[in-house]
Parts: C-alpha cells; structure tokens; sequence
C-alpha cells in the first residue's frame, strides 16, 4: 500500500477505463432475405391496414402539397424535382411503419395512442436528429436544382409547356436531364445508405444517431448487391406510386416501411436477450 497526503491508496488496483457499448453487429444477405422481407410487409400491412393508409395518406398528401405550391407560386416545372425530392424523406414518415411491425413482432397491442406516442417519443430524441439529416439533404436536393437551372436556363421563369420543349429538344436540355439525374441518383444513394438500417435501429435501440448511420452504411457495404438491389426497388414503387397524383403511395409507402424494418431485423443482430 502506498501513502498520498495522508491517504492509504492501493498502488496493484489497475485504473478501468470506461467501457464502450459495442457497435451493433451485422449479417449478410442475400436477395431471398429482401423477397421475405417485403413478404412480411405485405403481411404487416394486410393486418394492420388502417395505420398503413394512415401513414402513406399522410406522405401522399404533403406531395400534393408541394406541387400545389410550386404551381401557385408559377413554378410548376418545379414539380417533378420537388416530387423526386420529397422521396427522400420517405423513412422518417415511415417511423410509425417501423412501430407497428415491431408490436406486432413483439406480441404487443395496437393502438393509436401506442403507435403515435411512440413516434412522438422518438422524435424528441435522436430520431428528431435523423429527421434534420433528412430535410437537409432535401434542401441540398432542391438548391443544386435550382443551380443547375441557373447554370443551363439563367434566371427566368418558364411555362410548364415552354421548359417541357427546352427539356426535351435543346442539348442543354439534355445535358440538364443528365447532370440532374446524376447528382440526384448520388444524393439518393447517400441518403438511403444513413437512413435504411438508422431510422428502425434508432427506434429499437437507446444509441445516437451518429453511430446508427455508421452502422447503416456498414450495412450497404457489407451487402452491396441486395441493398442496391433493394434501393432500385424502392425507386421503381415510388415513382410508379407517385404517379397517378401520389395516390399509390397510399399503399406503396406503407409496404415499403413495413419492409424496411423486416430487412433492419435480418440485418443487425439483436442485442443480448433482446
């Protein structure tokens, strides 16, 4: 034993340092896990369609909303960008999804009051930190439109008709389309890398939200084929649903949340006596 300023200190006590939660683990996949998965979303939302309407009303709504203003603001070329944008905040709508596979995965009741209030618990959380990821990169999406807008067309304002005809007939139409293309399909694949696993393991797990997108984009890299795979499908279903006027995204989005935690849960490994 050892003696400092008149205390007994015991010199062979090693100091412990902090221990650091593990990161959440991973499996691979394969193509027959994302078959099964959207078997199981289809499955959530034949149960349960009421909150799957619900949910996807509330998606399909606000993307008439945008188009609505980009018309009364005379920026109804505008519409095609702001829907393609909405997209991207697709799985933070979809958090109540998530909720709603996990009591019926757990056995737990159903309700409004328990399915609302979890997502209203979460937001106030780190989920509140994903949603600010997501918006940003939406307003990322919209500024680098109007920039390459600027960059082709200058700063005018067309008719819907007239850009149509620019659109399509001029090369600067075309080079836009590419460029537009391009950086949105980037943009895209970011985004789906940080929220495809983070949205539902924020939701499962007490973690932050740094490490749940760390673990996200672990998930895209560890299986890059299935989780492209899976991305180009949900491209597919949204711009097939948003196009009758988004109503398809009454049905689209809800299988596609419902999916998505089916996948998170082939995914990641549950905790230890989770």
């Amino acid at each position: 034993m050892a003696e400092t300023n008149g205390a007994e200190v015991a010199a062979d006590v090693p100091v412990v340092a902090p221990v650091r939660r593990r990161d959440p683990q991973l499996r691979r996949i394969s193509a027959s896990d994302i078959a099964d998965s959207v078997a199981a979303g289809l499955r959530d939302f034949q149960a349960a369609p009421q909150y799957g309407l619900f949910f996807g009303g509330i998606y399909a709504v606000g993307g008439v909303l945008l188009v609505m203003a980009a018309a009364s603001w005379g920026m109804l070329y505008l519409a095609y960008p702001l829907a393609a944008g909405f997209a991207l905040i697709g799985p933070f709508v979809a958090v109540g999804l998530y909720e709603v596979s996990r009591r019926r995965e757990t056995g737990e009741p159903l309700g409004w009051s328990a399915v609302l209030g979890a997502v209203a618990a979460q937001s106030r959380r780190e989920l509140g930190w994903m949603a600010f990821v997501t918006v940003f990169i939406f307003m990322l999406w919209m500024y680098q439109v109007r920039l390459l807008l600027a960059l082709f067309f200058g700063f005018q304002s067309f008719a819907l008709r007239d850009f149509l005809a620019t659109l399509l007939t001029t090369p600067e139409g075309w080079t836009f389309l590419l460029i537009g293309h391009v950086v949105g399909a980037v943009l895209s694949l970011v985004l789906f890398s940080l929220t495809v696993v983070s949205f539902p393991l924020l939701l499962d797990r007490d973690i932050d939200f740094v490490t749940a997108m760390i673990t996200s984009v672990r998930a895209v890299t560890t299986n890059p084929l299935p989780m492209i795979g899976w991305a180009a499908i949900i491209v597919v279903l949204l711009i097939a649903a948003s196009a009758p006027f988004f109503a398809g995204l009454f049905v689209v989005l809800p299988v596609l949340g419902h999916t998505t935690w089916h996948l998170y849960r082939r995914l990641v490994v549950p905790e230890a006596g989770g």
